[in-house]
């Protein structure tokens, strides 16, 4: 009588433990991580002269790395982005001879930098007068 009502109590349990793992939450997805926006083509899609205004850029490009006031008294927006992309590779090769052996093997590391810059102008009406963006990779 006492094996039948442990493997009971064994039973039930296993069952409450199967029920209870079932009415859990999922969690919830994972949101992909955002892309930086400060791209050639976003900012030709975003920044239209005498159209988009100072909260418009700072939604979408976020907060400026340099603000300044230029000659005339436009405000004078700077975003600038940089990105290292490091690269190693290795190859191996060999010739077995029956008493002498040759192998040969070559190993790399390549670096390379990216920098985009976007400066932007306001008038008065916190509107773009006027914009460039460039790049340069070393």
């Amino acid at each position: 009588m006492k094996i039948s009502l442990s493997a009971s109590v064994a039973c039930l349990s296993l069952t409450a433990l199967l029920c209870l793992s079932g009415c859990q939450n999922k969690p919830s997805s994972i949101e992909p991580t955002t892309k930086n926006p400060l791209t050639h083509g976003n900012v030709q899609l975003t920044l239209k002269k005498g159209v988009t205004t100072q909260a418009e850029v700072l939604q979408t490009f976020g907060a400026p790395n340099i603000t300044t006031i230029d000659a005339s008294g436009q405000e004078v927006w700077t975003y600038q982005k940089n990105a290292t992309v490091a690269s190693s590779s290795s190859s191996g090769g060999g010739i077995w001879l029956i008493l002498v052996g040759a192998s040969q093997s070559q190993s790399g590391f390549e670096q390379s930098s990216r920098t985009m810059t976007l400066i932007i102008k306001f008038d008065t009406e916190k509107k773009v007068s006027d914009f460039n963006s460039f790049s340069s990779s070393f």
